[in-house]
């Protein structure tokens, strides 16, 4: 009997550390507490350093995700074709930095699961989709921006019109447009601002081709618009208020910027669980993206406006004087790709 009592006490100590050793759960897992998860892969927009940044609050606070995020960084359109191109077989979690007409696209293609965060509740319906695809995380407002140390303020354009002037003739960088959800809302919104309802396109075609022959080159990505016009091989650009003081403050690059007179486009930009995806993962790192904490960091430390309240704003927003331009998003969400189609094959280096 005492035999068979050691006997079974052994294969019990043996089988425990079977376990312990990898039977049930990877060393990684064991010291993140035991908890197996699956990998979370997430395709964003955002600059790197907000990703990088928000990456690593994540795995602190959930430590079993450590060397379990994988980010890839790439342009609001590129995302939504990638996601687009993958519908078969889902490669990514998390969509995170698009277009609210391009996260609209996403939810009609069926790309995209519905979800209901905690956070749904305080945002404003306007700055999320009705059935939980997509919600907004920042507004984004669209301005000039310039290089300071061959510009001062007073000699930047003041308008959007004043691009349009001779005396800027080949000064002009342009992130080029076709992949990117910044600039394909901007160019959007100055065909709405000649046609307001988008029934009549050809205005704005005809202001587009006159920004175009004041363009000296197009940027392949945000990278090289930076580099482009911190080199002064141009002086000026259209670009969105975040990324313009992210540049100015973390990189030292010598950029400023204007609000236009007659209004800055402001760009609901969001993220969403993409379908078929890790669903799990996915919602708790967009849960994670509006911790009251993350969100007040963000907005003081990387200049975003959040599409939420937050309790207390930094001295950057709350002095920050915000002209939104009169823009419907929805007719530009409607019309965005032929728009752009024709200016990619019939403006694009033709003015």
């Amino acid at each position: 009997m005492r035999r068979r009592l050691l006997l079974a006490g052994a294969l019990a100590t043996v089988l425990a550390a079977g376990t312990a050793c990898g039977g049930g759960s990877s060393g990684d897992d064991a010291a993140s507490g035991g908890t197996s998860v699956e990998k979370l892969t997430i395709y964003t927009a955002r600059d790197k350093k907000v990703s990088d940044y928000v990456v690593e609050q994540f795995t602190a606070k959930y430590p079993e995700y450590q060397g379990k995020v994988e980010i890839l960084n790439l342009g609001a359109q590129e995302i939504l074709e990638r996601v687009r191109a993958e519908k078969a077989n889902p490669q990514a979690d998390v969509w995170w930095g698009g277009t609210q007409q391009g996260l609209s696209a996403g939810a009609a293609e069926d790309l995209l699961a519905p979800i209901q965060p905690a956070f749904a509740g305080k945002m404003d319906a306007r700055y999320k989709d009705a059935q939980g695809r997509w919600f907004g995380e920042i507004l984004l407002p669209e301005v000039i921006m310039y290089n300071n140390k061959a510009l001062t303020p007073e000699q930047a354009p003041k308008d959007w019109d004043d691009l349009l002037k001779p005396e800027w003739k080949d000064k002009i960088i342009i992130r080029d447009v076709a992949a990117s959800g910044t600039m394909r809302s901007i160019y959007s919104a100055m065909i709405v601002r000649q046609s307001p309802d988008g029934s009549n396109p050809q205005p704005g075609y005809d202001w587009l081709k006159k920004l175009d022959a004041n363009t000296g080159a197009y940027a392949a990505n945000p990278a090289d618009l930076y580099l482009k016009l911190s080199r002064q091989q141009g002086v000026l650009s259209a670009w969105n208020l975040q990324d313009v003081l992210l540049q100015a403050n973390q990189s030292n690059m010598p950029f400023g910027y204007v609000m236009p007179a007659s209004g800055a486009p402001v760009l609901v930009d969001g993220l969403a669980a993409v379908k078929g995806g890790n669903s799990e993962g996915a919602q708790k790192f967009l849960e994670f993206l509006f911790d009251d904490k993350l969100r007040a960091d963000l907005a003081k430390d990387y200049f975003q406006i959040p599409a939420v309240e937050i309790a207390e704003q930094p001295e950057w927003l709350a002095q920050l004087d915000l002209k939104p331009l009169n823009v419907d998003w929805d007719v530009i969400g409607k019309n965005e790709t032929e728009w752009i189609n024709h200016w990619n094959s019939q403006i694009k280096n033709k003015g």
